[in-house]
C-alpha cells in the first residue's frame, strides 16, 4: 500500500465506498464563509452529483473509505478480511488535503466517509475523528460531514464523532437478527442498537442545551441515519419494512436506506448467486416514503405486500397496490375527504392533496381539475369522486389493476 500513489488510492478507495447508499445530506445546519473566515460552505452548488436531497437538490460529496482493509469476515462484503480485492489505505491528512483540494476546485460540497477495521475499532474511530476534527479546527470547514461510525468502538469515539459530523450513521447492516449472526457473525444486533440509541440520547441532549444556551456546541444536527442490505438473506420486504419502522421509532432516525445485494467475486456459498431485482429495492423506498410522509402506519404499508410471499408487487407501486387490496375504502370525494384519505389515493403526491385541500374553500373541484395536479388521471379515476364523475363502473371493476397498472415499454435494443 506504501507504493500507491493519492490517485491510485483514491481510485481504490472511492471504488470502495460505493456499496454505502447512506449519503444523502439533507437536514443540516446553514453554514458558509462569507466575510473571509474559515473554508467551505453547506449550500449546495454545481459540482460532482453523488446523491439528491428529499426536496431534489444535487449533492456533491467527496465520498470515500479510509481503508478498505478489515478485520471482519462479513460474507457479504467486498472489502471482507477473506476477500482477494486490491487493498489501499489513506492517511488521515491526505483525506483532509483531498477533501479541501476538492471543494477548492467546486467539485464536491462536503465529505462522506468510511472505513473497513484496522487494528480495532477503537483505532479506526479515532482515525476516522481526526479527519472531521481536523477539518472543523485545523482549516475552519464549514462544508457538509457525514462520518459511517463503528458500533464496537469506544461511545466517548462516537459522541466526538458527532461533535465534527453534520450527520452520522450506524448500519444495521441486514433487516433481522438471524440474518446478521448468519453472514456476519463478528457483528452484534445488540451492541448495534446500543450505539444507536447512545447516539440518539446525545442528538436529544445537545438540542435541549441549543434551545437552552446559544453557545452550547451542535451535535449532529443532521441527525443519524442506517442502512441495511436487502436480498442477502431470508427476510421478506414485510420483515424490512416492520424493521424500517420499529428503527425509526426507536432511535428517531432521519433515513433508513436500502441497498440491493450485489454478487462478489469469490462468494461464500451461503450467499445468492444473482442480485436481487433492482425494483426491489426501489419499492421498499417508496414504502418508507409512504411511512414517512403519507401518514401510513407500518402494518399499512405491510399490508401492501403479498399475503403468501410477503414481498411487494414489482410491476405496481406499494400504495396502488394498498388501494387494490382495501377497495372498500375508495371511491375518496375530492370536495369532502380529510388529508389522511385524500393521501392514499393512487397518484395523488403530497404536494397535489395540499393544492386540493387550499383550492376546494373557494369551488368546488372537477376531474380536470384533479388531472392538472397529477401525471396521469387514468391513475387516479377509479379511486375518487368529483364534481363531475364518479366511478360507477369502475368502482366493482374485477381487473381494475389491469387498467390502473403501468403499461410494459418495450426497450431499445441500442437505446
Amino acid at each position: 500500500m506504501a507504493q500507491l500513489d493519492t490517485r491510485q488510492k483514491l481510485e481504490i478507495l472511492a471504488d470502495a465506498a460505493k456499496y454505502d447508499a447512506s449519503c444523502a445530506s439533507s437536514g443540516s445546519v446553514k453554514r458558509d464563509s462569507r466575510g473571509g473566515k474559515g473554508i467551505g460552505s453547506t449550500d449546495q452548488g454545481m459540482g460532482i452529483c453523488h446523491a439528491y436531497a428529499p426536496d431534489g437538490r444535487c449533492i456533491s460529496l467527496l465520498k470515500i473509505l479510509l481503508t478498505n482493509s478489515c478485520v471482519f469476515d462479513c460474507h457479504y462484503c467486498i472489502n471482507r478480511k477473506s476477500s482477494n480485492v486490491r487493498r489501499a489505505r489513506f492517511t488521515t491528512d491526505e483525506v483532509v488535503q483531498l477533501t479541501l483540494a476538492f471543494y477548492r476546485r467546486n467539485y464536491i460540497e462536503g465529505l462522506f466517509l468510511s472505513s473497513g477495521i484496522i487494528r480495532s475499532s477503537d483505532y479506526t474511530m479515532e482515525q476516522i475523528v481526526e479527519v472531521a476534527r481536523s477539518l472543523r479546527e485545523d482549516h475552519d470547514f464549514r462544508g457538509y460531514i457525514h462520518l459511517k461510525t463503528i458500533p464496537d468502538a469506544d461511545p466517548e469515539l462516537v459522541h466526538r464523532a458527532g461533535l465534527h459530523a453534520d450527520r452520522v450513521s450506524i448500519n444495521v447492516e441486514l433487516p433481522t437478527r438471524a440474518g446478521l449472526e448468519r453472514l456476519a457473525p463478528e457483528k452484534d444486533a445488540t451492541r448495534i442498537e446500543g450505539a444507536m440509541a447512545g447516539m440518539k440520547r446525545d442528538i436529544v441532549d445537545a438540542d435541549d442545551a441549543t434551545r437552552r444556551y446559544k453557545s452550547a456546541p451542535r451535535f449532529a444536527p443532521a441527525g443519524q441515519s442506517t442502512q441495511m442490505i436487502v436480498g442477502a438473506d431470508a427476510a421478506t420486504d414485510r420483515d424490512i419494512v416492520t424493521r424500517a419502522a420499529g428503527l425509526y421509532g426507536k432511535f428517531g432516525l432521519r433515513r433508513v436506506y436500502y441497498s440491493a445485494f450485489s454478487p462478489i467475486p469469490d462468494a461464500s456459498a451461503v450467499l445468492p448467486l444473482k442480485r436481487p431485482p433492482l425494483m426491489r429495492e426501489h419499492r421498499l423506498y417508496q414504502s418508507d416514503w409512504l411511512m414517512r410522509f403519507y401518514d401510513y402506519k407500518p402494518d399499512e404499508v405491510a399490508a401492501a405486500a403479498d399475503d403468501s410471499t410477503g414481498m411487494m408487487p414489482l410491476d405496481i407501486d406499494p400504495k396502488l397496490a394498498w388501494a387494490l387490496k382495501f377497495r372498500d375504502r375508495f371511491p375518496v370525494d375530492v370536495n369532502r375527504a380529510p388529508r389522511e384519505a385524500l393521501l392514499r389515493v393512487p397518484g395523488l403526491g403530497t404536494r397535489a392533496v395540499d393544492r386540493i385541500l387550499a383550492a376546494r374553500q373557494w369551488r368546488r373541484l372537477a376531474l380536470a381539475d384533479i388531472g392538472r395536479l397529477t401525471v396521469s388521471v387514468a391513475k387516479v379515476r377509479p379511486f375518487l369522486i368529483a364534481s363531475d364523475w364518479k366511478p360507477v363502473a369502475l368502482a366493482d371493476k374485477a381487473d381494475l389493476r389491469a387498467l390502473v397498472a403501468p403499461k410494459p415499454k418495450q426497450m431499445e435494443l441500442f437505446g
